[in-house]
């Protein structure tokens, strides 16, 4: 059997008085909670929980909505300059070329969609890396420190790292011989 009104009114009071006096600091345990009409401290945490779930998915629906509804007034506004943003030759309008493109970077940015056009990584404390080179052994040392959150800059001296390579290639040299 569906609820009253009446009851429907006294739960939403009752559930607001509840999360002003859970936002206030109140514990489930403390009289005021109690004195709202719940048996226990277990069915007043479990009501407040439910109702933040429930208006977690009230919140989640609104946006989801709002989403939509975002979504259709910019398909809309495409839709009306698509023609002329996409002809060609003399047809071609630039400034709804351009319309369209801002157009489509918002619903981009509605939908999640836009794909970063730079990464940049930095060293510790937001500093540079240097990474000039481009060469793998550069790029394996960055990976290397990268989930470390206070690794050390790598060392990434392209003099010292010849100087090794001739010398591991004389060694290689000499014992050929």
């Amino acid at each position: 059997m569906p609820a009253s009104k009446a009851k429907i009114a006294e739960v939403t009071e009752r559930r607001t008085k509840l999360v002003h006096l859970r936002r206030a600091g109140i514990n489930f345990d403390d009289p005021r909670i109690l004195a709202l009409g719940y048996s226990s401290r277990q069915s007043a945490s479990k009501d407040f929980h439910r109702l933040m779930k429930k208006r977690a998915a009230d919140e989640a629906a609104e946006v989801a909505l709002y989403r939509q509804e975002s979504k259709e007034r910019l398909l809309s506004l495409l839709a009306s300059v698509w023609p002329a943003a996409t002809g060609t030759g003399d047809d071609l309008d630039l400034k709804a070329h351009e319309q369209a493109r801002k157009i489509v970077a918002d619903l981009d940015d509605l939908l999640g969609t836009k794909v970063p056009v730079r990464t940049e990584i930095s060293g510790p404390d937001g500093g540079d890396i240097p990474f000039s080179s481009g060469e793998l052994s550069e790029f394996r040392a960055l990976v290397d420190i990268a989930d470390q959150p206070d690794a050390p800059a790598p060392s990434l001296d392209h003099d010292e790292e010849d100087e090794e390579e001739d010398e591991d290639q004389a060694d290689d040299d000499d014992s050929d011989s």
